[in-house]
């Protein structure tokens, strides 16, 4: 019953934008706040983003900052995660994850995920 359902991810060039959305259902999303994760083949999970339940952008990894905005729509029950600039070090699977209220680096305070998108930035 409780869901969230990445979508947006595919194959771009370096330099190329995505945005990826992250619908939730079965449960009001503007009571948690929201996570998004990657993980690249053999590498560690890494906490990218998280924006609190009331909106407020909380966290970006270095990595991404100047590149990447995080932003939730409470209305549609949707948080996105826009990524421009994109580098072939960007290369993973996206998770969308989230816990009550308040941002957390920790990816193990975050007890709801999604399955995943991958992103590609390739040549």
């Amino acid at each position: 019953q409780v869901q969230l359902v990445e979508s947006g991810g595919g194959l771009v060039q370096p330099g190329g934008s995505l945005r990826l959305s992250c619908a939730a259902s079965g449960f009001t999303l503007g009571s948690y706040a929201i996570g998004w994760f990657r993980q690249a083949p053999g590498k560690e999970r890494e906490g990218v983003s998280c924006v609190s339940s009331r909106g407020g952008t909380e966290y970006y990894v270095d990595s991404v900052k100047g590149r990447f905005t995080i932003s939730r729509d409470n209305a549609k029950n949707t948080a996105y995660l826009q990524m421009n600039s994109l580098k072939p070090e960007d290369t993973a699977v996206y998770y969308c994850a989230t816990r009550l209220r308040w941002c957390e680096s920790n990816a193990d305070q975050y007890k709801n995920w999604g399955q995943g998108t991958q992103v590609t930035v390739s040549s």
